[in-house]
This record gives C-alpha cells, structure tokens and sequence, in this order.
C-alpha cells in the first residue's frame, strides 16, 4: 500500500474514486482522499445498501451496509481527470463477499474455471453513438454525418479524431490496449476494438471505458450513449465478444498457455481445416442452448429487442442476430465461429459486462458438462432467408421482446444459478417492472396512428 501510495502522489493523484458497477452496468462510487486508501482497500469504503439498484438489502440492521473494498492491482490514475485515480470494487456485506455484486458473480465463474486450471479470455467490441439534443430532440453530435451508407465512412470519422484520439490516448495511458476505431452504420456510431484479456480484466476495461467516454464527451459539449437503438431507421449499436478459453497447465510448444479452443490433428498439429476444438464445440454449444435465458442479459432493456428484430436487416454489413444459430465467420448468425475463438454477437451496449460474462460461461460449462454436440453450421445469409425457410430448417428465434426473454431467463436454472438467488430475483424483479413500464406507455407512433382514426 505505501508503495502504491507513493506512486499515485508522484503522478499527481490527491483523490481516488472507489468504482463498483451496479446491476444495470452503470459505474458507481465515492471521491476518497488518497490519505485513506488502507482503508479502502481493507476494510472497504461503506455505502447504504438500499441506495445501490439490485441489492435487495433492507434499510436497516448489520446488512443493510454495502462496502466497496478495492483491488489495488486497478488503481489507475485518469488523464482527463488530473488528480483523481480510479480503484475497482468488489461488493462486501457484513465482512463476507457479496453474492448480487456483479464483479462477484463474475468471479464466482472465475474460480470454476481456475479448478479446472482453465481462464477465459475475451475481446470486447463497444458500439456507441455520439449525440446531442436540439429542440428537444436526439440528433447525431455531427450534423453533417448522414451518407446513405455511414459504415466505415473516411468523411464522419475525422470530423470526430479530436474527440477519438482524447480517448485513445486516455486508455492507453491507463494500459487498454486499443486496436481500432471505426464509423459504424448508423449516423454518429463509432466502434472501437480492444486488445484480448482475462475475462474480468475485459470487463473492467469497459467499464473503464465506458467512464473515460462520458467525461470526454461531456467537455466537448457531446453525449455518449450505448442506448442500443436511439434512432429507429437505424442500425443497433452491439458488444460482441471475442471469447476463447486457455489453460494454464496444458503448454503449448513454446511454453505458453494453451488456447483449448484451437483444433489439432491426431499427430499434435493445428488442424487449419476445422475452427473449434471438441471441447471449443461443446462451450459454443451451451451458449446457444442457453441463448434464450441469456438474451434477458446480453439484450437487458426493452430497447435492446429494437435491435434484434425477424425480419429485414435493416444494414447489410453488419447485422443483430435474431436466430439461434452458429456459422464459420457467419455475421448473421448469434455465433460466428473463428479458428482458435467465436464471436457472441448477442450483447448489446448495455449490457453489464460482468453479469454477461458470469452467463456466458456457466452456459459454455454446462455445455461442457454435458458434452453437448454444436448445432451445424449455418452458412447462407439468414437475413435473406424467408420467415417460412427459417422455420422449416428448425432454427428457433430468440426471445421476441424483454418479457419473453425474462420468461426464459426464469425457467433455465444454469443461468439463474450462475446469478445467485438474491441478483436473480432482483434482476427480474426490475427488469418485469420496466418491461410493465412499457406496457403501460402511449407513445408517440400510438397516437400518430390511432388518435383519430376509429
């Protein structure tokens, strides 16, 4: 601790802020002077439980107290925050880990993997859009951004460098390792790639991310937004996962860990001709035997069902998944299966990283588990497949709307499992009340629509 101590004064550092996430993914915290960090990272910094969504802790008594106790390993300094250094939390009540703390249920998975001298690791891709509002409406922050086809546009994506190259350097410097940006295909979408890391380092980095693009923005008069679809007649913003799985007692040749989702041959070599190993193919296979119980999570807003609609895309390059499917480098499909890797493209932006991680795996276990067998591949276009050759091809849709998918959620006791008791009940105690608070709202379409005419 003095170590670390004397590291953050020497850059400046005076406050540090205590981050823990709640069940939505939404960073929360306390500024706590760095005079105090033993305690932060001992003991933990206390907040009232009841304040925090999806806690369930009552208002009163021993466990009513929520501490945030910090991993010194993520203490950062924030370069567009001079002075200020951001710690990770894990969630503690009454001097025991807290099982509905969201890095908790991500850790719990850990440490089934870690029996098995496994780890996970992932490559998450954040879509985002850059906003404004003017007279009272939600516009692009770039006005001049509206080319019939926005993806990888070289004419909106230097109007934004100042604000991208701010937040490149501002991640690197806290040691993300960014690979690209990118114009998605929706007016005022961005992606930015990062490099693979330990599934909950991954998800730390996100949400890292997710803070360093909000102050950014902020200063430069702009709104960054992961609502998945702001815009209807345009493309969702999506968070895929790059995930592949490694051992650390299995070597490969040159003594490093071994990525147990690449094939081999019988005589040792990489099989180049297949993508997944036999264990690979059955992970792979639990995630979409699950994919429904895990949309309420990688999909968790009424919003996030805007985006994966049957039917028509309404963006040919790059699509939201809407059936259960697994295809070889297959963008239309929920798994896009790589050599060594698979792509899960159902998570959308607001998806909390650490509760779709914690999902994702005890599916891929189960499937483990069960040796299930990898559905075969799809190849055609799914997006160009009528309703009736979907249907007579047995591929099964995912949960049409935020209810069905917590229906599912509900009935599929691996993923609930996974959440713990107390986080699964207070995730669909939250997630029914929005889903009813949509149910119940007229909107504007509603009264375009119906107003005068019956």
């Amino acid at each position: 601790m003095k170590d670390l101590r004397e590291r953050l004064l020497a850059q400046g550092v005076h406050t540090l802020i205590a981050q823990f996430t709640d069940l939505h993914g939404v960073a929360r915290g306390k500024f706590v002077p760095l005079a105090h960090l033993d305690d932060l990272l001992t003991e933990g910094i206390a907040f009232s439980g009841p304040s925090i969504a999806g806690t369930g802790l009552p208002r009163c008594g021993p466990r009513s107290e929520y501490w945030a106790r910090g991993a010194a390993s993520t203490a950062v300094a924030l370069p567009w925050m001079p002075g200020y250094a951001r710690v990770v939390c894990d969630g503690f009540v009454a001097g025991e880990p807290f099982e509905a703390c969201p890095r908790q249920v991500l850790r719990r998975q850990v440490s089934r993997l870690a029996a098995k001298g496994w780890h996970l690791r992932t490559g998450i891709e954040p879509e985002f859009f850059l906003l404004k509002q003017q007279n009272g409406q939600w516009q692009p922050a770039d006005g001049a951004d509206r080319p019939d086809k926005p993806g990888y546009d070289l004419k909106s994506l230097p109007r934004q460098r100042v604000f991208l190259q701010s937040l490149q350097q501002a991640l690197e410097a806290c040691g993300l390792d960014v690979l690209q940006f990118d114009h998605r295909d929706a007016h005022g979408q961005y992606e930015v790639n990062f490099g693979f890391d330990e599934v909950l380092a991954s998800a730390d980095h996100l949400m890292l991310f997710k803070q360093a693009a909000h102050g950014l923005a902020e200063s430069a008069g702009m709104v960054f937004s992961m609502m998945p679809k702001p815009f209807a007649d345009q493309p969702a913003s999506g968070q895929h996962f790059h995930v592949s799985l490694w051992s650390g007692t299995q070597l490969d040749r040159n003594g490093n860990s071994r990525n147990l989702f690449v094939p081999h041959r019988p005589d040792g070599a990489v099989d180049a001709a297949v993508q997944l190993s036999p264990l690979g193919e059955q992970f792979a296979a639990g995630v979409l035997a699950h994919s429904a119980a895990l949309c309420a999570l990688a999909a968790p807003t009424v919003n996030s069902h805007k985006r994966l609609m049957v039917g028509e895309s309404i963006s040919t390059p790059c699509w939201a998944p809407a059936y259960v499917t697994q295809g070889a480098n297959n963008r239309t499909a929920l798994l896009r299966t790589l050599h060594g890797r698979f792509e899960w493209r159902l998570p959308d932006a607001s998806a909390n990283p650490y509760l779709a991680s914690a999902a994702m795996i005890a599916a891929g276990l189960d499937g483990i588990t069960r040796k299930l067998s990898l559905p075969a591949a799809v190849d055609d276009d799914l997006f160009a497949l009528s309703l009736a050759e979907i249907h007579a091809r047995g591929i099964a849709p995912l949960p049409r709307d935020l209810g069905a998918a917590l229906d599912a959620l509900a009935a599929d006791p691996v993923v609930c499992d996974a959440l713990g008791p107390v986080l699964s009940a207070q995730f669909q105690q939250l997630k029914r009340a929005e889903f009813s608070a949509f149910a119940r709202h007229v909107s504007d379409w509603e009264l375009r629509r119906y107003a005068a005419a019956f």
